[in-house]
């Protein structure tokens, strides 16, 4: 019986630069699914070795084929073994410049001191792709709580301030998130409101700082507050606010509008 190959979706133009450069900032396990997949033949079983659903699987995979601009695996049906999914030439093609990446950075990172591996471990992660996202506050685990749809998770951002933030299931599995772990908390500053007080009772992160840049008050706008610890946290004020810089204040950012990002 000749085999048959399941159409797939024509290939978007992607950039080839771009794609490398994001590849080399992917979390090692959506790597490690698509390797498995190729080692298998199965996305179930690639999701079971790699310790994840097979929601999270497909969720690791559509990720790279939205980034690649096209398909990187396929399912195949009929043959001598019933079918199953192997990846494309673009797949194969990505898999092997992951492994260059990875190579080519454990040369370099072998080549650092101990004290600039530390700081290199906090920048790459933030700095490798550029975004929108204006507040990229670097973090720890600190809890973990699994709900029937989502995730809660504590991330400690200094001895005096946490920061709680929701993800999905999938993301959680993809993310490898568990208590220890370094993370970075990112935030747009318009998802972040900048008073001089909140109240007691709200559900949002609040942070209590120093205004250390503040927009004019009468119209609101941006401001900037420093946490003890040196952090800083950018968002907007309200109209007639009354901040100045050297002032105290405190910044509240929702649960739901933070994004947590793995420090590989």
């Amino acid at each position: 019986m000749k085999k048959k190959t399941l159409p797939s979706a024509p290939a978007r133009e992607a950039d080839p630069v771009e794609f490398t450069r994001t590849l080399a900032t992917l979390a090692d396990r959506r790597i490690d699914i698509l390797r498995r997949i190729e080692e298998t033949g199965s996305i179930s079983e690639a999701a079971r070795a790699a310790g994840v659903s097979y929601k999270a699987a497909w969720q690791a995979i559509e990720t790279l084929e939205n980034l690649a601009g096209g398909k990187l695996v396929e399912k195949s049906v009929g043959g001598s073994r019933g079918g199953g999914t192997h990846l494309t030439e673009t797949g194969r093609t990505a898999l092997l410049i992951a492994d260059r990446i990875a190579e080519a950075r454990s040369r370099v990172l072998k080549g650092f001191t101990k004290e600039e591996m530390s700081l290199a471990g906090s920048i790459s992660p933030a700095a490798s792709v550029l975004t929108s996202m204006r507040n990229n506050l670097p973090c720890t685990v600190e809890d973990v709580r699994h709900g029937p749809a989502l995730v809660r998770v504590t991330l400690k951002l200094d001895e005096e301030n946490s920061l709680r933030a929701s993800v999905t299931q999938e993301s959680a599995q993809l993310l490898g998130l568990e208590p220890g772990a370094r993370m970075i908390a990112a935030a747009k500053a318009t998802a972040v409101e900048v008073s001089r007080g909140f109240s007691s009772f709200s559900e949002s992160n609040v942070f209590r700082g120093t205004v250390i840049r503040c927009a004019r008050s009468e119209k609101g706008g941006e401001v900037a507050l420093r946490l003890p610890s040196g952090i800083v946290v950018v968002g907007f004020a309200r109209h007639n606010h009354g901040l100045r810089v050297g002032m105290p204040a405190e910044a509240s950012i929702p649960p739901n509008a933070v994004v947590i990002a793995r420090v590989s």
